[in-house]
């Protein structure tokens, strides 16, 4: 094996994380919104965007993120576990649906273990997105995603949550979505 180096373990990881960063820096190149650990177990998805949002703040830096963050600590994910992906694009303050194929790379491309959709507008780019994944699932409302069902989807635990936001305001539909997270815990734990 005279002049052929061996590629270490070290060296693999590296070139891993910058293909991977390359990768993210030509999604968001093209409109995608993502914020967060790119290597996280869950990622939330949001496309019902707030005013502070649509005028520029990062993806789920107010009460919303700061809920969500305490729920997924209080099930068994590390701070560091979050990710956020916006199902839509904003150009000059207002929003349109990402292409969902655009979509799907993104998701893809992060390779969560469980996605938490947090709204109806999300929901809608995932079920265009997946349509061909959901298809398979036997039974009916999960396979459209009925809000608080667990979906799996292309080996990957999907939820939709109709309105997080509007719920926070609401402390009977908040503890509905407390219900609804407590089933979408980390991989491997008892929830």
């Amino acid at each position: 094996m005279e002049g052929h180096m061996a590629i270490s373990a070290v060296e693999r990881k590296e070139a891993f994380v910058r293909a991977t960063e390359e990768e993210l820096r030509s999604l968001e190149g093209r409109g995608v919104c993502m914020v967060g650990n790119a290597f996280a177990p869950i990622v939330m998805v949001k496309g019902d965007l707030n005013a502070a949002e649509l005028a520029g703040s990062e993806l789920l830096s107010g009460p919303d993120g700061r809920a969500l963050r305490s729920a997924l600590d209080a099930i068994g994910y590390a701070p560091e576990d979050f990710c956020a992906l916006a199902a839509v694009s904003v150009r000059e303050g207002l929003a349109s649906p990402l292409d969902p194929d655009l979509f799907r790379e993104a998701l893809e491309a992060l390779d969560p273990e469980a996605v938490l959709v947090l709204d109806e507008t999300a929901a809608d780019v995932v079920r265009e997105a997946y349509a061909d994944a959901l298809v398979v699932i036997e039974d009916f409302e999960t396979a459209m995603l009925a809000p608080g069902l667990v979906a799996p989807v292309l080996g990957r635990r999907l939820m939709v949550l109709d309105g997080f936001e509007a719920a926070l305001s609401d402390p009977q539909e908040k503890r509905r979505m407390w219900s609804y997270i407590k089933r979408i815990g980390p991989a491997g734990e008892p929830y």
